[in-house]
C-alpha cells in the first residue's frame, strides 16, 4: 500500500465516521418530529422545560368541557360508543377514558379507528398519549372490549374553546380482515396475492 493510498483511506474513514455520527446526531430530533407528527405525542415535557411559568401564561386550572362519540362505518359489523359521553378536565393533566367495542358478527374482523377533534382549532392542543387508534383491533366473533384512551389538553388552547370533542369512526380493514381468514383456514404460508 502506498502512503497516497493510505492517506485516502484514512480520510475516506474519517468521513465514513463523521457521516455516521452526524447521522446519529439528527436522530433525536427525527424521533421527535415522528413522535410529535404521527403520533401525536407531544415531547416538550423533558427535563430542561422551564419550571416558571412567565407573565401571561396559560390558567393551568382552566377546566374545559370534553364530549366523546364514536361511531362505526355501515361496512363493519361492530358496535361501538364511548363509555363515558362527558368528562370535565383541567388543562394540563392526564386523563383516561375507554370506549366500548362489541364484534356482532360470526367471523374475526380488524377494525381501523380514525380520530378527529372538534373545533378544528382545538385539534393541536389534544394530545393523546395511548389510543387504541394507534393500531389496528382484532375482534373475535362477539368479543366485546373497553379501549383506553389517556389524554391531555394542552393549556395554551385557545380562550373562548370551553368544549371539545373527541369522536372516533370505527372502519372495517379489509386487508388485514382477509389475511386472518385465509390464515384461519390455511397452514401454507403463501402471500395473500398467491392465493
Amino acid at each position: 500500500m502506498t502512503a497516497s493510498t493510505r492517506k485516502f483511506s484514512i480520510v475516506k474513514l474519517l468521513g465514513i465516521s463523521l457521516a455516521a455520527f452526524m447521522f446519529t446526531f439528527s436522530l433525536v430530533p427525527i424521533y421527535r418530529i415522528a413522535c410529535e407528527k404521527v403520533f401525536g405525542i407531544r415531547m416538550e415535557n423533558s427535563a430542561i422545560a422551564e419550571p416558571v411559568q412567565a407573565a401571561g401564561a396559560p390558567d393551568m386550572e382552566r377546566v374545559v368541557t370534553v364530549e366523546f362519540d364514536g361511531t362505526v362505518n355501515s361496512q363493519l359489523p361492530w358496535s361501538f360508543k364511548p363509555n363515558q359521553v362527558r368528562m370535565q378536565v383541567q388543562v394540563g393533566r392526564v386523563y383516561e377514558t375507554t370506549y366500548f367495542a362489541e364484534n356482532e358478527s360470526t367471523a374475526p374482523i380488524v377494525g381501523t379507528a380514525t380520530p378527529s377533534v372538534a373545533p378544528a382549532r382545538a385539534s393541536a392542543f389534544f394530545q393523546k398519549t395511548e389510543c387504541f387508534c394507534f393500531t389496528a383491533q382484532t375482534l373475535e366473533p362477539g368479543e366485546k372490549r373497553d379501549m383506553p384512551v389517556r389524554f391531555i389538553i394542552d393549556p395554551s388552547l385557545p380562550e373562548g374553546v370551553d368544549t371539545v370533542t373527541l369522536s372516533y369512526t370505527f372502519f372495517k380493514n379489509d386487508y388485514a380482515t382477509e389475511r386472518l381468514a385465509h390464515g384461519a383456514h390455511q397452514t401454507s404460508a403463501q402471500p395473500l396475492a398467491a392465493r
